[in-house]
């Protein structure tokens, strides 16, 4: 395949997975809805849907690098976005004075960025695994 229709089923990959990942992640949330947060100015909520976006995307970065076939892309994107999933779940989990999902709601900027950077963080971990 030519590197310009490659670099383009990559990026629709890519649209595709964060697209889905968001949807679960919406799906999730049960106070709220993202969007409709988004809409009424809730930063917090925002750097948090900025987290997960720009987490998923970092692990597809590394899955595009290692993957030697789309498929194994689509394959860690998904995963990828199961780990991440499974990290904001156990990062509401173990703020056991608060609820994330009530804080994210309340428009407490403070959460939003720890929201935002355990998602990014554990990106860039998730995308260093993948071999």
């Amino acid at each position: 395949m030519g590197p310009f229709v490659a670099t383009f089923v990559y990026f629709v990959l890519s649209i595709v997975i964060v697209m889905i990942g968001l949807a679960i992640f919406e799906f999730m949330t049960r106070k709220y809805k993202d969007m409709d947060e988004v809409l009424k100015g809730n930063h917090a909520v925002a750097l948090s849907i900025a987290g997960k976006i720009i987490g998923i995307c970092i692990i597809l970065a590394f899955a595009i690098y290692h993957s030697t076939v789309i498929y194994e892309t689509l394959i860690w994107g998904a995963y990828g976005v199961l780990l991440q999933m499974i990290a904001y779940l156990l990062y509401d989990l173990f703020t056991r004075k608060f609820s994330v999902e009530e804080q994210l709601l309340k428009n407490n900027i403070a959460v939003g960025i720890i929201s935002m950077s355990v998602s990014v963080g554990l990106g860039f971990v998730i995308g260093a695994s993948i071999t």
